[in-house]
């Protein structure tokens, strides 16, 4: 098979799967690892691949962004676990910052009632399932509310976080890697979330693994201001010791 063609199968096989693995790829057909890295190399160069750790992902696949809707009946199970999980990491009296998301929708499920906490939010659907607890002293973050993900952006957010400090920080991703750490494909998007990066004393990354391994157009965090990276079990072991070689800790639900 010529080079050209091997990279035409690869990209196909990119685009059905939603990634592809040096090493599967390798034996699939029948060429070294160094060989198909080449290959992933040129199709970047294209346009069509991003190389991600041990592999590509297709573009299509780095500019999707799932409706609130979509993402509320993805991995249920999984999310409830990781937000009992990250309540594992809250004591009496901490500040909190909860990023919009159906992930961080699960911790704000999962608070004990009787813990007494300062949760800053910039979701609508978290703030009105904490408005009623009475000990919750609960502060909502203003700007323009985007429907796909019912998060306020905005330069009013950033600029209220500006002088804030929080103990921990709660923040989805759309991807997150080691080599590229937090992405997401919406500009607002990601200038919310790095301002709540940037407040925490405690970064926590909450996300479940389907979202490993993905790159998108915009960063919010590096791999280095990361605590903590909470996933489910279905993370791979090659993953999770990525980011514990750089000092994350990985704790999967």
């Amino acid at each position: 098979m010529y080079a050209q063609e091997r990279q035409q199968s690869i990209l196909a096989t990119a685009r059905s799967r939603g990634r592809v693995e040096v090493g599967l790829l390798a034996e699939e057909f029948g060429v070294t690892v160094e060989t198909v890295r080449r290959d992933l190399t040129s199709l970047e160069r294209l346009g069509v691949l991003r190389r991600v750790h041990g592999g590509a992902l297709p573009v299509e696949r780095l500019t999707l962004e799932p409706s609130l809707e979509a993402r509320q009946t993805q991995f249920a199970e999984r999310k409830r676990r990781i937000g009992a999980r990250a309540v594992e990491e809250l004591h009496e009296g901490d500040t909190v910052l909860l990023d919009s998301g159906t992930t961080t929708l699960a911790i704000a499920h999962a608070l004990p009632p009787d813990l007494r906490l300062t949760v800053i939010t910039n979701s609508i659907d978290i703030a009105a399932h904490l408005a009623s607890r009475e000990r919750t002293e609960l502060m909502m973050l203003g700007g323009r509310v985007r429907r796909r993900t019912g998060a306020a952006v905005g330069e009013w957010l950033t600029r209220a976080l500006t002088d804030v400090t929080v103990d921990v920080a709660f923040v989805g991703a759309n991807g997150f890697t080691v080599e590229h750490g937090l992405t997401t494909p919406d500009q607002a998007e990601s200038a919310a979330k790095r301002a709540m990066a940037t407040a925490a004393r405690r970064l926590v990354c909450v996300s479940d693994a389907s979202k490993a391994g993905q790159v998108h157009l915009h960063r919010f965090a590096h791999t280095e201001d990361l605590a903590l990276v909470i996933s489910d079990d279905s993370l791979d072991d090659d993953t999770a010791q990525d980011f514990e070689d750089v000092g994350v800790e990985v704790a999967r639900a």
